[in-house]
């Protein structure tokens, strides 16, 4: 990639055609894939000129960045990719200007370039308001990395209230990344509803009450009025239009975008009355050498679309028309014909706050004769609409709190359903013919991947034309799923029962050795009482696995099971008992965890975070003493690094004496429930959440499941603990709790959730209880909550029918089984130290009780010890090569 201060360089002779990509956002990295899959850059010269410092990426996932996800990370292309095909990049170095007559584009650096077809994909830009003030100091838009990054340090500074003027799309999006940053945020919006263009007047009702409980304060019907900055001219309030003030410290413009036309208009290209460079079906301008794709062009239906999908759209059809005119490819739709845009379809699924948000079709009932079809349930938080035709005919609908039916009834839309518009929409559980309506009602032509246009039909012939025989190769060979993503759960859908069809069996079993998935081995277990691991495997293995020892993938999901109903089935509960203790891994078989030198950590449990002094000391004895390696966890928990296994007992025991027991940082448990000071301490609190954190961490310790559960609980809706990124989290209003559910962090982040909203303590634990025992009831092996409440027939909808409303009439005994986990309970470390024979499994050598692991050995960095890492791989081993130059060098 040259620098951005590097002036475009001259064609190089002999030249070849030129093709000129003026911006690179989404819709313009897309046409250069779509370039490249044709061979074109091969044929061609291709250069971008982009105003931004850094390459394409993914701007509808801009909001991630406040939880986690780097710029990095967010990127559409490496520079790989440019390498790979020879395409220029130019970052920093925006077009200026264009000479239609001389057919070259002059750069802001001053380079000029000739180009034989010119592609304009500059986007849009932000909206701004004409309210006084807007320039002040505090004030930004919500467009791309560069903006996030000034509002993250510009919250850095004394900041505690923000505002953001536009509350559709994006300024939802900006007023949650705010609440991250803990500003106490307000949204002001000028319709009488939240996200107006998606969703109805009772979609929008459900909407607000849902976001409010976030935390957010919601002004609707009201416009910004003024902004008014103190004498330096810093922002210190804005003024609105119903004559009252919002106290903020910034303000965030996210009032809608314009199309990026101004070097059309300069140049003479053609433009809307109302902004966008007009095109025609194959996405030409009024130039014929001349292309516009994206937020910048007005459609030949006379639209600008703001949506990913249709950029895709117009940038694989300005593609067509591109290597069809200079490279001698010809058209790539399937009947051979041109491939053109006319319009496409502005059905949308997101998560905004935590809440789901669909619209599809026509969402407001503006066709003639149009009839809605409602379901509301205003305390649950979920609403969903369905506009039907007299004839049946889906035309549309909103879906707000439950949009986990979104892809079927998205490729539904424009066809008689197979059942009645009701039942397509009513909750897990109740009677309706409609619920569970698989990928065999829709038809092949009905599109499944919305950003690339990719129907049923498409999917189908891959499986059975292609060989395509799960959801990755299906993704590489027809591109369905790799864009927003909102289509995946169809789509898997569509090809299993695609398989099928092809009497390819799609084999659910946990492994080898068992047909049945976790969640029927968890039935059988409970029903027939089954105690033992080898019982379970004579009479449900497989036959083959029948008297065997089972694997590494079943043993430990097996004692999971039998761990979690062991005070139901009457089986031994620790884990170091009998059959269990050869069915763990590595960390359970010694309740630590391995590290990688040989090693184990210490982990002890702290409620809540809660710690005295005299605790503290202790842990802080404890180190000293084994010279251990000492590090505060994100769990609120105090971590201790290096033991040998045969010194596990000895540490143990000093900390047991002090009053503390396992973490259970080794296992597939309840790890920490975390907590902020709530309102014991927090002139913010609400609640007090550090006794509820407590509470529910001794009530759930020890609680095995198919992975590690994490919580929090937050005292305000300001959310210091990170509740909306665990497996259940609580959040503190006036009125009580709010529990979310399904949250994670890591590598594939998600926000919880809600399932309840205003709960006192009782009920707060009464549905906690029965979360967790459903989920351990019906998971996969190794499947956090976030993944389980995606995956699970009807999602939150059927969960939170189950959990909450008893649907199948599980809550009794749901609630039995906790409440024999939490009489059962005993600490593990203080069991093992009673017992001899568990004792006697901490030593490095059986053969040598006495003696330590010599290869366990640590050198010290920063006063502290760490693993001797040359130790462990060795000294350096000079190596002969063939190659004289390179003799008597070194390799390890």
């Amino acid at each position: 990639m040259t620098l951005p201060t590097t002036p475009v360089p001259p064609a190089p002779a002999p030249a070849r055609p030129t093709i000129v990509l003026v911006g690179h956002g989404m819709a313009g990295q897309r046409f250069l894939e779509a370039l490249a899959e044709r061979g074109t850059t091969r044929r061609a010269r291709v250069v971008v000129l982009c105003e931004e410092p850094r390459p394409a990426y993914d701007r509808v996932r801009l909001t991630s960045y406040f939880s986690g996800t780097t710029p990095a990370e967010l990127a559409l292309a490496d520079e790989r990719f440019f390498t790979r095909h020879g395409i220029e990049l130019h970052l920093g170095d925006p077009a200026a200007g264009i000479d239609l007559a001389r057919r070259t584009v002059t750069s802001r650096s001053g380079g000029t370039l000739a180009y034989d077809a010119l592609v304009m994909a500059t986007g849009s830009f932000p909206f701004l308001p004409p309210v006084p003030g807007r320039d002040s100091t505090g004030c930004f838009v919500y467009r791309t990395i560069e903006d996030v990054l000034a509002i993250e340090e510009y919250a850095a500074s004394p900041c505690r209230t923000g505002a953001v003027v536009g509350g559709g799309l994006l300024g939802l999006e900006a007023a949650g990344a705010l609440r991250g940053l803990g500003l106490d945020t307000r949204v002001v919006e000028f319709s009488d509803r939240l996200m107006a263009l998606q969703v109805d007047a009772g979609g929008g009702r459900v909407l607000r009450r849902t976001v409010e409980q976030t935390g957010l304060r919601v002004h609707t019907a009201v416009a910004a009025e003024r902004i008014v900055a103190d004498e330096h001219g810093v922002v210190k309030s804005m003024a609105l239009s119903d004559g009252s003030r919002v106290e903020t410290d910034l303000v965030v413009f996210a009032a809608g975008v314009r199309p990026r036309d101004q070097l059309a208009r300069a140049c003479g290209l053609s433009v809307g009355e109302r902004g966008g460079v007009t095109v025609d079906a194959r996405c030409r301008t009024s130039d014929p050498y001349v292309f516009a794709i994206g937020e910048c062009a007005r459609a030949a239906d006379g639209n600008v679309y703001g949506l990913v999908a249709p950029g895709y759209e117009m940038a694989e059809c300005a593609a067509d028309a591109v290597a069809e005119r200079f490279a001698g490819h010809g058209p790539s739709a399937p009947d051979g014909a041109p491939r053109t845009f006319s319009g496409a379809d502005t059905s949308t699924k997101l998560k905004l706050l935590g809440v789901g948000v669909a619209s599809f079709g026509d969402a407001h009932g503006t066709a003639e004769g149009s009839m809605d079809v409602v379901y509301s349930d205003s305390r649950a938080g979920v609403y969903k609409k369905l506009v039907v035709a007299p004839d049946g005919t889906l035309l549309g609908g909103v879906l707000v709190g439950d949009a986990e039916e979104y892809g079927t009834l998205r490729s539904l839309t424009g066809s008689v359903p197979p059942v009645p518009p009701e039942s397509l929409i009513l909750p897990a559980g109740a009677d309706a013919p409609g619920r569970g309506l698989g990928p065999a009602a829709l038809p092949d032509g009905a599109i499944v991947c919305n950003c690339h246009h990719v129907d049923k039909g498409s999917v189908r012939a891959a499986v059975s034309d292609l060989g395509c025989t799960d959801v990755a190769a299906v993704k590489k060979c027809t591109k369905a799923g790799t864009g927003c993503g909102s289509c995946l759960k169809v789509l898997g859908q569509v090809v299993d029962a695609e398989l099928e069809v092809n009497g390819v069996s799609v084999d659910s079993g946990l492994c080898g050795c068992f047909a049945r998935t976790r969640a029927e081995l968890y039935e059988i277990v409970r029903t027939l009482r089954l105690t033992t691991f080898g019982a379970l495997l004579d009479t449900h293995g497989r036959e083959e696995a029948r008297q065997g020892d089972g694997c590494e993938v079943c043993k430990p999901a097996v004692a999971s099971i039998i761990a979690s109903l062991a005070p139901a089935i009457g089986a031994e509960g620790h884990v170091l008992d009998g059959e269990q203790a050869a069915l763990q891994d590595t960390n359970d078989h010694f309740l630590a965890n391995l590290q990688r030198n040989g090693s184990y950590s210490v982990v002890p449990r702290v409620p809540g975070g809660e710690i005295t002094p005299e605790k503290l000391i202790t842990v802080g004895e404890v180190a000293r003493d084994y010279g251990l390696y000492t590090k505060i966890t994100g769990g609120q928990r105090i971590d201790m690094f290096g033991a040998r296994v045969d010194q596990l007992p000895g540490i143990w025991a000093r900390l047991v004496e002090a009053g503390f027991e396992s973490g259970h940082a080794y296992g597939k448990a309840l790890r920490t429930v975390k907590s902020c000071v709530g309102s014991t301490w927090c002139r913010y609190g609400v609640q007090d959440s550090v006794r509820m954190a407590v509470e529910l961490e001794l009530r759930y310790r020890g609680l095995r499941s198919p992975h590690k559960l994490k919580s929090a609980v937050s005292g305000c809706a300001r959310e210091c603990a990170e509740a909306m990124s665990k497996d259940f989290g609580i959040i503190a209003t006036a009125s009580g709790w709010n529990l979310y559910v399904g949250g994670n962090g890591g590598a594939t982040p998600r926000h919880a959730d809600l399932l309840a909203q205003d709960l006192s303590d009782s009920e707060l634990v009464r549905l906690t209880d029965r979360f967790l025992m459903f989920y351990i009831r019906t998971a996969d092996r190794l499947e956090r909550t976030s993944a389980w409440l995606e995956r699970i027939e009807g999602g939150l909808g059927h969960v939170r029918d189950v959990v909450v409303h008893d649907s199948l009439g599980l809550c009794d005994e749901l609630e039995a089984l906790m409440a024999g986990h939490v009489a059962s309970y005993e600490d593990e470390w203080a069991a093992t130290l009673a017992d001899p024979e568990k004792l006697a499994r901490f030593v490095s050598f059986v053969n040598a009780p006495g003696v330590p692991d010599p290869s366990v050995q640590f050198v010290t960095e920063r006063e502290q010890v760490k693993p001797d890492l040359t130790l462990l791989s060795g000294p350096d081993i000079p190596v002969r090569t063939t190659d004289p130059a390179l003799e008597g060098t070194a390799a390890r």
